[in-house]
């Protein structure tokens, strides 16, 4: 774990939204998605499912990661190495996501389709996200999911479970 919050309170995605309206789509959108007739699959950031995370912290590595989308990512340096968890596994076939936050600065880093390579690391993509600031990205900059924003704020997370309630919008 870590003593650093997941963004800011006022961030959009810890908006409390308990109180607003439903959307007026909010029922075809369920119907489109099966949702009555299909069991929430819930990814808890971990094994044994989801898209695992590691906390580190300044004594923890760093390494410069070559990027397929350079231009778009942030150039770290990243606290990946040959442990960091990687979502499915080192031997995963699919988005291959890496997660690190640094606990001693609140600095969150993800990166997508993420191989140590013995040690000359690559990736399709890189972002890195301060978790005290509401900052975006670049305007039509990717992130470790194409959509410009970090992943880890919108999971839902084995401590949320544990809190007892998901005080957090989920993706």
């Amino acid at each position: 774990g870590t003593t650093c919050n997941v963004l800011p309170a006022d961030s959009v995605w810890n908006t409390d939204i308990s109180n607003l309206p439903v959307h007026p789509n909010s029922d075809a959108w369920l119907n489109s998605a099966s949702a009555s007739s299909k069991k929430l699959h819930p990814d808890f950031g971990g094994a044994p499912a989801g898209m695992p995370f590691v906390v580190v912290n300044n004594t923890h590595a760093t390494v410069s990661v070559t990027f397929d989308y350079a231009g778009e990512s942030d150039p770290g340096p990243y606290p990946f190495d040959g442990q960091t968890p990687i979502e499915d596994g080192a031997g995963a076939t699919g988005d291959r996501h890496a997660f690190m936050i640094n606990q001693d600065t609140c600095v969150l880093f993800e990166l997508y389709n993420a191989n140590w390579n013995s040690g000359s690391p690559t990736a399709g993509s890189g972002a890195i996200f301060d978790l005290n600031s509401n900052a975006l990205r670049p305007a039509s900059w990717t992130s470790a999911d194409a959509a410009g924003l970090p992943i880890l704020p919108g999971l839902v997370r084995y401590d949320d479970v544990q809190a007892g309630g998901i005080k957090h919008a989920i993706r």
